[in-house]
Formats: structure tokens, sequence, C-alpha cells
């Protein structure tokens, strides 16, 4: 978990956004996947804002998002555009790119859990256009 803290601690430092301005990141874990070598889990709970946004944004990763509390939008290039409440799930492949990530709500903050399954030592998010 510390590493993690640590990562996305100086991506935030280097002014890269790794979510929505404003949003609150909480690392839960970071862990070597035994049995396969080279990749790394990492799992996180991200409260957005109220209408608060995401940059376009590709994560290289496979990545799995369940939603605690709110509703969010979200799609990758290609992709339906969905809204998600709570109990709902949202799957990025590692060559998608995230073109929409927002707070449904202008008003309620909306909470989800991220989990990221990635190369070790990759970096969690890249931007794309």
């Amino acid at each position: 978990m510390k590493r993690l803290s640590l990562a996305l601690l100086l991506l935030g430092m280097l002014g890269i956004p790794l979510f929505a301005q404003g949003a609150k990141v909480t690392p839960l874990i970071d862990k070597p996947l035994t049995g396969i070598p080279g990749k790394e889990g990492l799992m996180a709970t991200v409260t957005f804002p109220p209408g608060a946004s995401d940059i376009i944004h590709r994560h290289n990763a496979h990545v799995f998002v369940y939603v605690l509390e709110g509703k969010i939008i979200m799609q990758v290039r290609g992709g339906k555009l969905v809204t998600l409440g709570p109990g709902q799930t949202f799957y990025e492949a590692p060559n998608d790119i995230h073109v929409v990530g927002k707070n449904a709500s202008s008003t309620e903050p909306a909470k989800f859990l991220v989990f990221f399954v990635k190369d070790k030592g990759a970096p969690v998010l890249v931007p794309a256009r």
C-alpha cells in the first residue's frame, strides 16, 4: 500500500490528475499477483465531488469499477455511454481510451471502488487524446 500511496502522490505532484479534479482517492491495497509474473493488483476508492469529471485517459490495465454511492457516467471510445448506480459495474480493457468519467449529479458526491490489474511499476493513469 505504501507503493500505491507514493505513486499516487508523485503523479499528483507532477500535475497529472489521477481522476476528476477534486476527487478523493483512498488507496486500499497494492499487491504483486502471485502466479502472474510482472503483474500487480491495485485497489482504491474514489469519491467524485458533485459535477466532477475526468480528463480523457487510459490505464494500460484491466480496470474493474464497482459503484458504492451516487451515480457515475462512464464511456470508453467506441463503447456505449452508461450511467451506473450503486451495485453496478464497469470494465476497461488495457487498450481502452476512457473518454467519459463523471459524476452524474451536480449536487451529490459519487463513490466507487476501482481495481486495477497492471504491469508492475507501470503508471496508474496516462493522459490520452
